[in-house]
């Protein structure tokens, strides 16, 4: 099953456009849950709404689970774009948030800019089997020890930037900070992306009797950790902010931090031209203007001003 998803990279394709869909109502849920457990004064946890936004959100990694293991997640993660659109949308009318014309205006750039980003993504390699995969870990992307320095310094680095925003920065903010807990989401995310790949591939290698138990051990661990505190850390951010700001601001920190762990790991993105670097580059860009159009919209208002004729 997993072997016919990697030689067809349009079905992950779909499959992530449809999770995106189903992850943009996760966050306007959970909200709308937290909303209304504060009016009866218990906790979210036992609120029907808010249990039913958790549990879209299971279907949506479950979904993002394969696509990952289907296209390349530098094609994947930017389809976010289209759950920063959806939920933005049922934000204003399940949660009266508002969304204006700078916000509609800023949802079609987020799609633009993905849309770009798709189109414009090399090719990369295929990572069929654990023993590919335990070689991968050994020697990311086949590049040598360059590439090897290059993925362990990333992953220290996101590991040490994590502990410090977790362990100072989140706590110690009088007040909360929308891109502190998207940032951490959006971090955990480098870890969990890889690990949604290689389980797959392990758990193929597995079920056909490969020697693959401590590696699909290992990943299911890492994955479900991050996973946990990515729940965690999301339910912080609603409780303080709106949901499509929050989604908005998560999506631009996870399409630019979580590809690149699975680029450097799996070889993706090999070969590519100068022309894929600045449409890449050009469609990031453009997918955050439209998320920073989007959260200006709860700020501002977009007033046509109509001008006087003179006599």
């Amino acid at each position: 099953m997993f072997s016919d998803w990697e030689a067809k990279p349009a079905v992950g394709i779909a499959i992530a456009v449809i999770s995106s869909f189903i992850n943009g109502s996760t966050f306007v849920l959970q909200k709308k849950g937290i909303l209304r457990s504060r009016q009866r004064g218990v906790s979210y946890l036992k609120d029907a709404v808010w249990w039913s936004g958790t549990l879209s959100m299971v279907v949506g990694q479950i979904g993002n689970f394969l696509a990952y293991n289907a296209a390349p997640a530098v094609i994947v993660a930017p389809l976010g774009a289209l759950g920063v659109l959806f939920g933005a949308v049922l934000a204003s009318r399940i949660l009266e948030e508002r969304l204006n014309t700078l916000g509609k205006l800023g949802c079609v750039l987020c799609c633009c800019g993905s849309a770009a980003l798709v189109l414009h993504a090399p090719a990369s390699q295929s990572v069929t089997t654990a023993r590919q995969l335990e070689a991968g870990l050994a020697d990311p992307g086949d590049g040598g020890l360059i590439a090897s320095l290059m993925f362990v310094t990333y992953a220290v680095l996101v590991a040490l930037t994590l502990a410090a925003l977790m362990g100072r920065t989140a706590p110690a903010s009088g007040r909360p900070d929308v891109g502190t807990y998207a940032a951490i989401c959006s971090l955990l995310g480098c870890f969990t992306v890889p690990c949604s790949k290689g389980l797959g591939v392990a758990a193929r290698d597995l079920l056909s009797g490969g020697p693959s138990v401590a590696l699909f051990l290992g990943l299911l661990a890492t994955l479900g950790a991050g996973v946990l505190l990515q729940l965690f850390y999301i339910n912080k951010a609603l409780e303080a902010f709106g949901s499509h700001v929050f989604e908005a601001v998560y999506y631009a920190a996870f399409t630019a931090a979580a590809p690149v762990s699975s680029a450097l790991l799996f070889g993706e993105w090999t070969a590519p031209t100068a022309a894929d670097w600045a449409a890449g580059l050009c469609g990031w860009v453009t997918a955050c203007v439209g998320v920073a159009m989007l959260r200006l919209s709860q700020e501002t208002s977009l007033v046509w001003k109509q001008t006087k004729k003179t006599a």
